[in-house]
């Protein structure tokens, strides 16, 4: 049976309107509309269901049909809006920058705070493996072992090295953005020169290259797939931080991005991956600059992350209670 969270993803289908309300659907024979239609039982929406009002007379419906039978207005939910307010909660101070993003698996649900372009510091050799994944799999070849033993430490370690030779197996920024052609996204390109870590990218691009490695409508296989999320969940324990605040501890897969600018002193601090909490899993993207110490980067990509998440958490925390309530006013009526 569709869970109830499920059915509330579907009545908000564009998310990013302003607050309205709109009617679910039409009252059985509810009269006669200013343009003179009537609307009959059992037609769900408006337009084609309508009838001639001369063939058909005006019923005034029973209080007990417009009790049973009216349909529920439902607000519809802005969620960039929803998630900017959870983000005035995060502390940013001094020069720091910060922008999150955030997709429900179940529902397809997004939201994004922020669209400026940051630094990809090492969130870029999941880019990079997924380029890598999708030359192979348009050559109709495998990794060699050589470039599966890259992959685990630039993945696992981070290490820099083995991100520099993948990145020259790609072809560097051009292979990099012919790969994220392909994926869609659509704000990111690739470093000059052998400098993969001052690629360019939004937390909108970000959250669409998860959706590449974690979901199912992607331009790689499901081989592909399984092998970067296999590899995402094995991070170094050093590097466990980040998104992976945000998750209930019952499972994560995340990367992570720290660089120091020589020409600032500042560090950019990134972090990419899926959190789960209470069943449900998340992708999530914070990008931030500007921070004075990777610690402090590191707490407001924390901080930008539990924020993103809350934007459904607090949803079905409020559902929940909501749904208590009426079954609680429900009993008492009986």
């Amino acid at each position: 049976m569709e869970s109830s969270r499920a059915a509330r993803r579907r009545a908000r289908r564009f998310p990013r309107r302003p607050l309205t309300y709109t009617a679910l659907a039409c009252v059985a024979v509810v009269g006669v509309t200013a343009g003179g239609t009537v609307y009959v039982k059992a037609q769900a929406h408006s337009g084609s269901s309508a009838v001639s009002s001369a063939a058909t007379p005006a019923v005034s419906p029973s209080p007990a049909t417009t009790t049973e039978e009216a349909a529920v207005a439902e607000p519809v939910v802005d969620l960039d809006e929803r998630l900017a307010d959870a983000m005035t909660s995060v502390d940013v101070t001094g020069e720091q920058k910060v922008s999150a993003a955030v997709l429900d698996l179940e529902s397809g649900d997004s939201a994004v705070h922020g669209d400026g372009a940051f630094d990809t510091a090492s969130i870029v050799k999941v880019d990079i493996l997924a380029a890598l994944l999708l030359r192979h799999q348009e050559a109709g070849t495998r990794l060699s072992a050589r470039e599966k033993a890259y992959a685990t430490t630039m993945i696992e370690n981070s290490d820099n090295a083995s991100a520099s030779a993948l990145w020259d197996a790609i072809g560097k920024a051009s292979g990099l953005d012919a790969a994220n052609k392909t994926f869609g996204l659509t704000g990111t390109q690739g470093g000059d020169g052998a400098l993969w870590g001052l690629t360019s990218t939004t937390a909108a691009d970000q959250l669409t290259l998860l959706q590449q490695v974690f979901g199912d409508d992607s331009k790689l296989s499901e081989a592909s797939r399984s092998y970067v999320r296999g590899l995402m969940g094995r991070i170094a324990a050093d590097q466990r931080w980040g998104v992976s605040a945000a998750a209930d501890g019952s499972g994560w897969a995340l990367k992570n991005g720290w660089l120091p600018r020589s020409t600032t002193g500042l560090w950019d601090v990134n972090s990419i991956g899926r959190v789960s909490v209470d069943g449900h899993a998340y992708l999530v993207a914070v990008l931030s600059n500007g921070n004075s110490t990777q610690a402090k980067g590191i707490s407001l990509v924390e901080a930008a992350a539990k924020a993103a998440v809350s934007v459904f958490t607090a949803e079905d925390a409020s559902a929940s209670a909501a749904a208590a309530s009426a079954n609680a006013t429900s009993a008492a009526a009986r």
